[in-house]
């Protein structure tokens, strides 16, 4: 596996690894030994950037990934978050005493003396982003944590956290059918050489392929039964991104997982998606896409054809874009 860099110095693998999706998000949670095999398969493939946070599960994705990761934890990039009220759900509370408390807590769940990436999950209206960044460099300094990072961020939130501390990562959705951060997200983390992280990068999976228009979906225990995007009339109207990035995969001989990702890989060197799998199958494939090259006269073609395409419907529900930072976007959210 390649390696790319977020930030100043954090060397990760060029993809990363999501863990949610073992606890929380999309379904039933899976076995325990099933969530440990596929976060070791991903290892012995070569990734060493994995992703969790403490309200995956809540709380049993960062023992799951501590668990995982035990035996080689020298050797792995760690990120986790904080910034949920998780007494409180839905709210947020990034207070800086509740990011020290969070960190705690995260630490002994992963069983490690230090996180490496310890993300703002989404910032809070109510408390200064100053105070946030104040607080993780407080956190940097007593060895608890190495790096800073924000999720869901604008532009001016970026910036102003930069300013106390550096910022190392960005991870806001991007893939090919979400281009918020091509809203001027993407241009400051260029600027300021911060790395960005898409999380979602094949589209809460629709982007493999394999989610049929007529597809349903718990509301008890998968997320996309509330986003616009996932009824079935909004998945009919957006077959054409599929049958764009089907004819494309054709034409590399590889599938529509390995394009979605290999088109991130290929927009900028310090883009590091970070899918996610249950099945061994899944994860082998996903991460074979490090090896798919678009040139320029691909992502030329796939842009040409994705200006003729709207898509239909939010990509996430009202009430989980309400959490969503836009201080200093240069476009509306497409």
């Amino acid at each position: 596996m390649k390696k790319r860099k977020l930030g100043q110095n954090l060397e990760v693998s060029a993809l990363g690894f999501g863990c949610m999706c073992y606890s929380f998000g999309y379904g039933a949670s899976v076995d325990k030994s099933a969530g440990i095999n596929g976060i070791r398969r991903a290892y012995e493939l070569g990734v060493t950037f994995f992703d969790t946070a403490e309200a995956y599960g809540p709380f049993t994705n960062e023992e799951l990934v501590g668990e995982a990761l035990g035996t080689v934890r020298d050797q792995v990039v760690i990120a986790s978050k904080f910034g949920f009220d998780l007494e409180n759900s839905p709210g947020l509370n990034s207070r800086p005493d509740h990011i020290k408390k969070v960190a705690e807590a995260s630490l002994k769940r992963l069983n490690t003396d230090v996180i490496d990436l310890f993300y703002q999950h989404r910032v809070d209206p109510n408390v200064p982003i100053e105070d946030v960044a104040g607080a993780v460099k407080d956190l940097i300094t007593e060895g608890k944590v190495k790096h800073f990072g924000l999720s869901e961020a604008g532009p001016d939130t970026i910036r102003r956290a930069h300013a106390i501390h550096p910022v190392t990562a960005v991870q806001n959705e991007y893939s090919i059918w979400t281009r918020d951060p091509e809203n001027g997200i993407l241009d400051t983390c260029e600027e300021l050489g911060i790395g960005f992280v898409p999380w979602s990068p094949l589209g809460q999976g629709f982007l493999t392929g394999t989610v049929k228009p007529n597809a349903t979906f718990d509301p008890q225990g998968d997320l996309r039964a509330s986003f616009p995007r996932f009824t079935h009339q909004a998945m009919q109207a957006n077959q054409p991104i599929i049958d764009l990035i089907q004819e494309v995969a054709k034409s590399k001989n590889v599938t529509c997982a390995q394009i979605a990702l290999a088109w991130l890989l290929a927009k900028k060197p310090f883009i590091v998606p970070i899918p996610g799998a249950t099945k061994i199958q899944h994860i082998e494939e996903n991460l074979w896409a490090a090896n798919v090259v678009l040139d320029e006269a691909d992502l030329k073609y796939i842009e040409e054809a994705y200006s003729k395409i709207t898509i239909q419907g939010l990509r996430l529900s009202k009430e989980h874009m309400a959490l969503i930072d836009k201080a200093g976007e240069t476009m509306p959210d497409q």
